[in-house]
Parts: C-alpha cells; sequence; structure tokens
C-alpha cells in the first residue's frame, strides 16, 4: 500500500523533471519537504520495488528519425530468445516483443525500427535478418501517430 506522499510522489515524477539545474529540488518544494526527503523517499521506493526505472522520452523526429517501421518476424519457437537478443542489440531499435500467434497470423516477434528514411528501415531490417537467419519478416510502416502517452497513475 502506497502512503500519501508516496502517491504524491509517483505523479509529480510520472509528470517529468523540471528543466532547471535542480529539478528533484523543484519538485520537492512543490510537494512540501526537502529535496534530501525527497530522494530518500525515491531511493526507498526503487528497494521496494515500487519504482523499476526512471526514462526519458525523446521526440525522434525533432532528432531527424521521421521513419518508424514495425517489423514483424515469424520465428520458430526454438530460435525466439536468441533472434531476440540478436535484434535488441541494433541501436535502430527501440521495442523488441514476442507476442502470441493468431490464425493466419504467425508472426511472433515484433521490432519497432526507427531510421531517417522508410529505405534506412528496410535496410536495418535486412541487417537484422542476416544476423539472425531469420528471413521470414514483414516492414509495416507507420502511417500516422494517433496516441502517444505515458500511463499515468493516481490521477
Amino acid at each position: 500500500m502506497l502512503s500519501r506522499l508516496e502517491k504524491e510522489i509517483v505523479k509529480a515524477l510520472q509528470e517529468g523533471l523540471p528543466l532547471v539545474s535542480r529539478p528533484f529540488s523543484a519538485m520537492a518544494e512543490k510537494l512540501g519537504i526537502t529535496e534530501e526527503a525527497l530522494l530518500d523517499k525515491i531511493r526507498d521506493m526503487v528497494d521496494r520495488g515500487l519504482i523499476r526505472r526512471f526514462g526519458a522520452a525523446v521526440r525522434h523526429q525533432d532528432l531527424g528519425y521521421t521513419a518508424n517501421a514495425m517489423v514483424v518476424w515469424k520465428v520458430p519457437g526454438s530460435g525466439v530468445e536468441e533472434a531476440g537478443k540478436i535484434f535488441s542489440g541494433f541501436s535502430e531499435v527501440s521495442h523488441c516483443y514476442l507476442r502470441k500467434t493468431s490464425g493466419e497470423w504467425e508472426y511472433n516477434l515484433f521490432t519497432m525500427v526507427h531510421g531517417r528514411t522508410e529505405e534506412e528501415c528496410r535496410a536495418v531490417a535486412r541487417a537484422m535478418s542476416e544476423a539472425s537467419g531469420v528471413g521470414d519478416y514483414l516492414v509495416l510502416f507507420s502511417t500516422a501517430e494517433l496516441k502517444k502517452e505515458s500511463m499515468k497513475y493516481f490521477v
């Protein structure tokens, strides 16, 4: 069970760190506690497994990465872990998921590939195929971003 303060800390953290020289100090001030108390509480929540990681979201479009492709792979069960490790090793891959197949859809490994152009994404997929030996894949390009936001707790 989370305390009221812990819930308030989660709410504050999920809004992102303020762009100031001491973001935790600014956050602590809004919470009515000291920076040291906030950091101690965050460490405690990490130690208890309530917070698993901190992440940063970069707008890849602003960095010139305007092509996104979901590359779906048909990988035999015995090769899934090895293929997943290989695919995850590519810097252009931001996500790699194993999913259950359904009906005629036999693709079970999904990777999100980011590039500057569609051809760059296709080239990465070819390199991934060569590195893994998995030749049965589809490259599916995003056509529109309909929703993109992080999960919010205690709103």
